[in-house]
């Protein structure tokens, strides 16, 4: 770990970049010679927060100006014909301020916009606004309590109705709505209100200066804007905005047949005559990893397969080099993950199971947990199951230098958890160790895939082996990450001891994905039947400390300040063994050799189809 960044030298540096002296690759290269990332140093401009720390603040750089948009000038628009996208896990719902699964957001990303995109640098770029705010032009206030956006002219939603400011307050309010039962309202709760200025002009304004004043209008998990003319007429519309929804997208929706295929059609009001190209677009839901990447990589019936979590021998078998397929690397920082249920998943109250308030029987018990974390071989996991690389993990939050915390470790040695065990007073009773009557017989949950099984096979014989009694369950990806308050097979609902999931952060300071274990005033955010499961909390965690340091962090603009939150936030859940990190993972896509695969643009932070609307083909194929 580098040593702890100097704010007066980030300082200098800074305003060097700002006043000419060095250009943006030299800052990038000095900032990460301090211990921040490409990422960190990118993030840090373009939020103005290292600006923000003087009452003269120097200029914030301009972010780069264009998506990757290669060989579309000329085009025709529609003119490309069907794009056949391929997921194995398939959409449930197309609105995504209440969909909790990026099979959710991929599908919606083609139709409903952000404000702002995160390129594949992580640089923060304009989409529906003419700029991104800064300190320097005006935009951002010096304190970070409120940000302008100003719209782009002339952009139209998909029925042609005109979109205005008017629509970014209405999404605000929609999201803090309780009665929408929106996920993403942790993430909105900062926004004290939305001013109008005019049709083209809104000012938001934050009840505290706000670090994250971009997370809820940028990027493809948080950012979307929906059409007030269309969800201001009640509940009804809102049910209907899940499988139609109407947005400033490149595409509409034509059809939409839930947990299988979703068939969308060219936008005629999008912003870009010639854009988008391909005229028909199906993503097509169902089967499993590999048999995606036999599609795309082999078969060539599909152009693009998403998210290839597949065992690396079977993934290389699969490419050729006269095959129709290539695959694209995805940069990892991304965590596949156990999570330990800390309330009864086996005890109902008032209708529900898992209820906060109804401890665990055995894993509220610190020396339980320190076990399960010791007695899973991770790097058995990484080698094995997803190769490439990539790592077993340690930390929850990756990614970036500033916030990787050196207070962490894992160890595989069964030996250790199975004395923890003994020494605090859980024997053996046969296979079984128990404790005042209570034996140590949990459920581990997952969704339907190769490596996620094989991956459950070692963490049952791993805990087997030390006395705990393991069944596997395995939900189609479709239920599994159905947020549907009636669906008791969701990972939101946690009707099991243990699950396991995929944490995906939505920027490179991602308080959406430290949420969930943010319990809230009163454990507001821990999902309950009362909340319809929306609370970002699946795990029933509580701790005060972690909340403090959560609400720390969503108003603190010194950054080396909030990169230590950060990894006081990664260090409470880590080594209180509130979750097991398996896989530091960033698993490869499948693409057509048709595809021009610079336009594809694979983003750490964005999703897969963020920059769709300039997909084409390759004209070298």
């Amino acid at each position: 770990m580098t040593a702890p960044t100097s704010k007066n030298h980030l300082r200098s540096l800074y305003d060097r970049l700002v006043s000419g002296e060095i250009d943006r690759r030299a800052f990038i290269k000095g900032a990460s010679a301090l211990g921040i990332s490409a990422t960190g140093a990118v993030f840090l401009a373009n939020t103005g927060v290292v600006a923000a720390q003087d009452s003269t603040p120097d200029a914030t750089p301009e972010p780069v100006a264009d998506r990757p948009d290669i060989g579309t000038e000329g085009q025709e628009r529609g003119a490309g014909g069907e794009l056949r996208l391929i997921q194995w896990q398939a959409p449930t719902s197309l609105s995504p301020h209440v969909a909790t699964g990026s099979k959710d957001f991929l599908g919606a990303m083609l139709v409903v916009e952000p404000l702002m995109h995160y390129s594949p640098d992580s640089v923060m770029l304009p989409n529906l606004i003419t700029e991104v705010p800064s300190v320097d032009n005006g935009m951002l206030a010096d304190d970070l309590t409120s940000v302008t956006f100003h719209l782009l002219p002339d952009v139209t939603w998909s029925d042609g109705e005109p979109f205005t400011a008017n629509d970014i307050a209405f999404t605000v309010d929609w999201v803090k709505d309780p009665a929408n039962n929106s996920v993403n309202q942790g993430i909105f709760a900062a926004v004290e209100s939305v001013e109008v200025v005019d049709d083209l002009t809104a000012t938001v304004h934050f009840a505290e200066p706000n670090p994250f004043w971009f997370d809820p209008f940028t990027g493809t998990l948080t950012g979307f804007v929906y059409p007030k003319h269309v969800l201001e007429t009640g509940p009804d519309a809102g049910e209907a905005f899940m499988s139609r929804p109407i947005g400033t997208g490149p595409y509409v929706v034509d059809s939409f047949t839930p947990n299988d295929q979703v068939t969308y059609s060219v936008n005629e009001h999008y912003r870009e005559p010639n854009k988008p190209f391909f005229g028909t677009v199906v993503i097509k839901g169902g089967s499993d990893a590999a048999a995606a990447a036999r599609a795309v990589l082999q078969t060539g019936e599909y152009d693009f397969a998403w998210k290839l979590q597949v065992e690396p021998k079977v993934l290389e078998s699969l490419v050729s080099e006269d095959g129709p397929g290539v695959l694209m690397e995805y940069p990892g920082v991304s965590v596949e993950r156990v999570n330990v249920n800390f309330s009864d998943p086996n005890k109902e109250v008032d209708g529900q199971r898992s209820e906060m308030n109804t401890p665990h029987p055995f894993f509220t018990d610190d020396a339980v947990r320190a076990a399960v974390v010791t007695a899973i071989d991770r790097q058995k996991i990484a080698d094995e199951f997803y190769g490439g690389g990539q790592q077993p993990a340690r930390n929850i939050v990756n990614g970036d230098p500033m916030t990787d915390s050196p207070n962490t470790a894992w160890e595989y040695d069964p030996d250790k958890a199975a004395q923890i065990l003994e020494d605090a007073g859980w024997v053996l009773d046969g296979d079984v160790r128990a404790k005042d009557g209570i034996q140590l017989s949990a459920t581990l949950a997952t969704s339907v895939s190769a490596v996620r099984q094989k991956t459950q096979a070692v963490i049952k014989s791993n805990l087997e082996a030390i006395g705990f009694r393991i069944d596997l369950q395995q939900i189609d990806a479709s239920i599994y990450f159905d947020t549907g308050a009636g669906n008791d097979q969701s990972y939101t609902h946690f009707y099991w001891d243990m699950n396991m999931l995929q944490g995906v952060p939505n920027s490179p300071r991602s308080m959406q994905s430290m949420e969930v274990w943010y319990a809230g005033p009163d454990k507001q955010n821990i999902a309950q039947k009362s909340n319809g499961w929306a609370g970002g909390n699946t795990s029933r965690w509580a701790n005060d400390d972690y909340d403090a340091a959560f609400e720390a962090a969503q108003g603190e603009i010194d950054p080396q300040a909030l990169a230590g939150l950060f990894i006081e936030m990664n260090d409470l859940v880590v080594n209180n063994n509130v979750v097991v990190p398996l896989v530091v993972t960033g698993e490869p896509r499948g693409v057509s050799k048709r595809l021009r695969r610079e336009n594809i643009a694979l983003a750490p932070f964005s999703g897969d189809y963020w920059n769709i609307a300039n997909w084409n083909l390759d004209e070298a194929e």
